[in-house]
């Protein structure tokens, strides 16, 4: 991997990530979630849906303590897979890093499952999570929008996700307690 992405941030120095190159590396793999970031078209949306398959296995498999490990697993090495992929590709939050994604939408579908009712998983919650993260993600209220703007490293990378997660499941939550998915 080359260069430093705190000396230069022009689109110039931004590099393509290629097919070839992330399957040489098991972080920028990891960095692209398996290779969707590597998708033409709104690389965000496609890493969020093809983070459903894992969410989904988390929430009916695991504790609230076993998501909660695997969501602190996550932002370490979604922090160490975004800044080393920052620095091959010459930007800091690369359209290619999807990992981040798969973080908030684990934070989005678990809170609720958790502590609202694990009742809820249905394709309507999976899809109302997902829609409501994206939102959020695309929106980025504060404070994901201060994480965004000042935080150009990996772990920057990663909590902006993870606060568009909290707000998307609090409005999550809250449409469940209200009864709007029932």
């Amino acid at each position: 991997m080359r260069g430093d992405m705190t000396t230069s941030n022009n689109e110039s120095s931004v590099i393509k990530p290629s097919w070839r190159q992330i399957r040489q590396s098991p972080v920028l793999l990891l960095a692209t979630w398996g290779g969707a970031g590597l998708a033409p078209v709104a690389p965000g949306t496609v890493g969020t849906l093809a983070a459903l398959p894992f969410v989904v296995l988390v929430l009916w498999l695991m504790s609230g303590m076993g998501a909660l490990l695997v969501a602190l697993v996550l932002l370490v090495l979604g922090s160490v897979a975004s800044q080393r992929a920052g620095r091959a590709w010459g930007k800091p939050d690369h359209g290619a890093i999807v990992v981040d994604e798969v973080l908030g939408m684990l934070i989005t579908a678990a809170l609720p499952w958790y502590l609202l009712s694990p009742a809820i998983s249905s394709v309507v919650f999976y899809g109302l999570a997902f829609a409501a993260f994206r939102a959020f993600d695309i929106g980025k209220p504060w404070p994901a929008s201060w994480c965004d703007r000042h935080l150009k490293n990996g772990l920057g990378v990663m909590l902006d996700d993870v606060a568009a997660g909290c707000w998307a499941a609090l409005v999550l939550a809250l449409a469940l307690q209200l009864g709007l998915l029932d």
